[in-house]
């Protein structure tokens, strides 16, 4: 057994079975059942992790993750789950220090919303969809990172305030 990387894809995944835990689903019987926005760290380790679990067991193989990127920021996983056809490692860490990873494989397919806006209406309009979640994380709140308070008045030219992102209000 050779130590040298293997992209990931659904072409090379048998070849990581021997390497580490891999699904053991037929993934082209995955359907979507679920639009996910903000498909970043946290909803990787937490939703499509469980689902792969579930999945692994025989379950769940028509609540498919359909992931959308939706801040420019999105772009890099956006391309490289697309190029690894939703297919990612996850390193759990444990109490004991002990790590394990594992190839998740509920993401059956990855949008980028400003580059095509129509897919993404036509993915959530999709009658086998049957949840459109979200996930906002820390980045996305206007919270004082000494402090930990709310704190609305944070600059526009903050990057992580939304402010610097979105436009004004309009007013009525």
């Amino acid at each position: 057994m050779s130590n040298a990387p293997i992209p990931l894809s659904d072409k090379t995944i048998g070849e990581l079975a021997d390497r580490l835990p891999t699904p053991t689903y037929d993934r082209g019987r995955v359907t979507p059942g679920i639009v996910h926005l903000g498909v970043g760290g946290f909803h990787r380790a937490h939703q499509a992790m469980y689902l792969d679990a579930l999945m692994n067991r025989g379950e769940a193989l028509d609540w498919g993750i359909v992931g959308v990127g939706v801040l420019p920021h999105d772009r890099r996983i956006a391309e490289t789950l697309q190029a690894q056809d939703g297919l990612y490692t996850l390193v759990q860490k444990h109490p004991d220090g002990r790590l394990e990873a594992r190839v998740v494989g509920s993401i059956v397919r990855m949008l980028l919303a400003p580059d095509d806006p129509e897919a993404v209406l036509q993915a959530m309009a999709d009658p086998r969809v049957r949840i459109v979640s979200l996930t906002i994380t820390e980045g996305s709140y206007l919270v004082n990172q000494a402090t930990g308070s709310s704190t609305p008045t944070t600059p526009r030219s903050s990057p992580t305030s939304c402010r610097a992102r979105c436009p004004p209000p309009r007013s009525a």
